[in-house]
């Protein structure tokens, strides 16, 4: 009797062990067609193609790890942003930072701007607006992609230099960032990084900059040409904003976009949305954008409007807006440590 109820007793056991197996494995039949379908309207979204099956599977992983991450993200209570996929949604976070950052700033630059500082125009400027978008105002440019090239500094630098242009002549010309790239190569490394204020320095010394239609991007570091092109903006000089005051920052943006620099290589970065992005990152910066203005929602969250370099389909179709007047006097994410601006 007893050895027939340890019959009965495995008997369960093995009968409750593979119902919960069975119900595993339906769980995640049920579950991995959703992804697959979900990566394949992902590809065709983005023109994604591969060049085998096995790189094909690789990629279908990062992008399920990366759809899992997004979707625990923004479950969370806390969070006034959201996540969702984008053009980097197949990447890892290194493959993303390797790729698609830039910003390098020379060791000596700390001596360099602290002299220019002092010259900060706008630092007595007390008539500051409690918003500011200057795409209303006719001074940015349509959104634009670096690809796989890090010279986000080189798009940083330009959207400045178009904003400032078109406040001082009343003309918005898209400008040239193959030319940046190609040519400013003091201090600067081409699509292994840079900074603006060597791409200011450049400018200026070269008595301006072409049109992007006169020297298109390549998404790769060429020969300069500078020579056989016509400059058709200019600028004068450049002013470095005060580091680490979001005040004397409000101040310069109330007035024209700014080229900043960010710690932008986070994934919730990488897979930003939409919303006031508050959090996941820290101050060493890592990334090149503009500000192009500020603002506050209805139930009083204070922004900044940055322009990024990544395309349309990150972000609130290429932009973001991320907190702004935070304790830290770097910013969040750094983003008053190094700002800086062209003077028409």
């Amino acid at each position: 009797m007893e050895k027939s109820f340890d019959i009965i007793a495995l008997s369960m056991i093995i009968l409750v062990t593979y119902s919960s197996k069975m119900v595993s494995v339906a769980g995640r039949s049920l579950h991995e067609p959703s992804i697959v379908e979900k990566h394949e309207k992902w590809m065709a979204e983005h023109g994604r193609t591969y060049k085998d099956d096995l790189e094909k599977e690789k990629r279908f992983k990062i992008f399920k790890e990366n759809l899992e991450y997004i979707e625990k993200a923004n479950e969370e209570a806390n969070r006034t942003y959201k996540l969702g996929t984008n053009e980097f949604s197949d990447l890892t976070n290194e493959e993303f930072r390797a790729s698609y950052t830039g910003y390098r700033v020379p060791s000596q630059s700390s001596s360099s701007r602290q002299s220019t500082t002092a010259s900060f125009k706008y630092q007595n400027l007390t008539d500051v607006p409690t918003s500011m978008d200057w795409r209303e105002k006719g001074a940015v440019t349509p959104i634009k992609n670096q690809g796989q090239c890090g010279d986000c500094w080189a798009f940083s630098t330009v959207a400045a230099v178009e904003g400032v242009t078109e406040i001082s002549s009343g003309n918005l010309i898209p400008l040239s960032e193959q030319q940046i790239l190609d040519c400013s190569i003091d201090g600067n490394r081409g699509c292994g990084g840079g900074w603006m204020d060597n791409a200011f320095k450049y400018i200026i010394k070269n008595q301006g900059i072409a049109s992007e239609a006169d020297y298109p991007y390549k998404e790769v570091q060429g020969t300069c040409e500078d020579a056989q092109v016509k400059a058709a903006a200019k600028i004068s000089n450049f002013e470095d904003v005060k580091p680490n005051d979001e005040q004397a920052l409000l101040q310069a943006v109330a007035m024209q976009p700014v080229s900043i620099c960010i710690e932008g290589s986070g994934p919730d970065f990488q897979s930003y949305k939409g919303g006031i992005f508050n959090g996941g990152c820290g101050t060493q910066c890592s990334h090149a954008v503009a500000i192009v203005g500020y603002g506050a929602t209805e139930d009083g969250m204070k922004y900044w409007l940055i322009k990024n370099s990544w395309g349309e389909s990150w972000g609130e179709a290429g932009y973001m807006r991320i907190l702004r007047d935070v304790e830290a006097p770097e910013g969040l994410c750094g983003i008053a440590t190094k700002p800086s601006y062209p003077v028409a």
